[in-house]
């Protein structure tokens, strides 16, 4: 039996000539990345083992951005101790404000990641390099210790589902809108441990930004990672961005998939899930009259440029509602930067909007838009648990960048195509 497109890249990394689904391997690892919060345990880990330094200066990335600039001493702390494990270990990717940005819209575009790389982090939403056809996988902090001394981590291959893609989006369809589907179709546990792999000629239709939205929110299905096969979009993004050399690895005809889901892209319509499971989703016309607090466009998921200018697009020649807080965080600075010189920003600020420096801030309610008690916010972050931006008791609808700006001009829920 053939191999899956991860399977594939799982077995070079393990020096085999092939894995099979359910098997422990030890692979080579490309990048090891962490970040404000997870780095500090992982580092304190690494003092414990008292090894000589880290296995590659140049393979490991430290990204301050969750809460980043610091909100309180407990976070400046945490910062310090990323810093100064940085400077002593000359590590070469490591990104301070001015230059940091959100994780992962920041690798891709410095280039640190490309295809038939294995990647892990300490971070669940690492498995975003999928779109570049790499492997990438969240790990917990003690991994993240261990790759970074040892440059090896330990996996269980995963089996894998194969989602197979057809048509084309229509206007306002997504890739959150797809993904979302996705996870409403099988659940926050459909994927667990699961590789999904995305194939189909529908993914020609998809930007890389979409690809990247997907792949990102693979774990809120529970897989093990999103991939993508590498095609002419992706590799010219690839040469664009990095100057690693890259391998492309496709699945093998008589690959063995548990499941074949094929989704018409062209059927779907804007989704919106509602708390406080990402399974929880409803389309647009299914809604209803649902008042809103707030509007967060940004994260790891929305805050690359074309997120930014599908919001613009909505907000250009229009106000936020009164009393709607809304708040747009672009994702690096250079994504900022771009922002600025297409006009984006003055788009926002005349809407009403507020524009935030990068950082994760809102999505995990650290800081930057948390929520009182019983308020609502469309948000087009990946998660909305229980108190996840706020109080215990705050609602998180999950969505688009075009139907979060649309809910902050209508101060509802709403359809982008209900203001054309």
């Amino acid at each position: 039996m053939g191999m899956t497109m991860t399977q594939k890249i799982l077995a070079a990394h393990a020096g085999l000539s092939e894995v099979k689904a359910g098997q422990l391997i030890e692979a080579n690892l490309d990048l090891v990345l962490g970040n404000d919060i997870t780095s500090p345990v992982a580092i304190h880990e690494m003092e414990k083992m008292k090894v000589n330094g880290v296995f590659d200066k140049d393979k490991i990335a430290l990204v301050p951005d969750h809460f980043v600039p610091n909100k309180d001493i407990k976070s400046a702390e945490h910062c310090k101790c990323v810093r100064q494990f940085a400077k002593k270990n000359e590590i070469t990717n490591y990104f301070e404000v001015g230059e940091m940005g959100i994780e992962h819209a920041l690798l891709p575009e410095k280039g640190l990641v490309v295809a038939g790389d294995v990647v892990i982090g300490a971070d669940s939403h690492t498995c975003t390099y999928g779109a570049l056809g790499a492997f990438s996988t969240g790990v917990g902090s003690t991994d993240m210790a261990a790759g970074m001394a040892t440059g090896k981590t330990w996996f269980k291959v995963p089996s894998a589902i194969q989602f197979v893609l057809t048509g084309k989006p229509s206007k306002w369809v997504s890739g959150k809108d797809i993904i979302l589907h996705i996870i409403g179709m099988i659940g926050v546990d459909g994927a667990l441990y699961r590789s999904m792999e995305f194939t189909g000629d529908g993914v020609a239709n998809l930007s890389m930004d979409d690809r990247f939205t997907i792949a990102n929110m693979a774990i809120e299905a529970g897989g093990k990672n999103g991939i993508f096969p590498v095609d002419q979009l992706a590799e010219d993004y690839i040469k664009e961005h990095s100057k690693k050399s890259y391998t492309i690895y496709q699945a093998d005809e008589d690959a063995e998939y548990e499941q074949v889901i094929t989704i018409d892209l062209s059927a779907l319509k804007p989704t919106v899930a509602f708390p406080h499971l990402p399974e929880n989703t409803h389309t647009i016309d299914e809604v209803g009259e649902i008042l809103i607090d707030q509007v967060v466009i940004g994260s790891c998921t929305n805050g690359r440029i074309e997120d930014l200018r599908t919001a613009a697009k909505v907000l250009k020649g229009r106000k936020v509602k009164k009393g709607i807080r809304t708040i747009i965080i672009p994702a690096t600075q250079k994504i900022y930067l771009q922002a600025m010189e297409e006009g984006l920003i003055r788009t926002f600020i005349e809407a009403g909007a507020v524009v935030s420096t990068p950082t994760c801030g809102p999505c995990l309610g650290g800081y930057m838009g948390i929520l009182a008690a019983g308020e609502k916010c469309v948000s087009t972050t990946n998660r909305n648990f229980v108190g996840r931006m706020g109080d215990v008791t705050s609602e998180i609808y999950l969505a688009s960048p075009a139907v979060a700006a649309a809910s902050a001009v209508m101060g509802k829920i709403s359809s982008p195509a209900e203001l054309e």
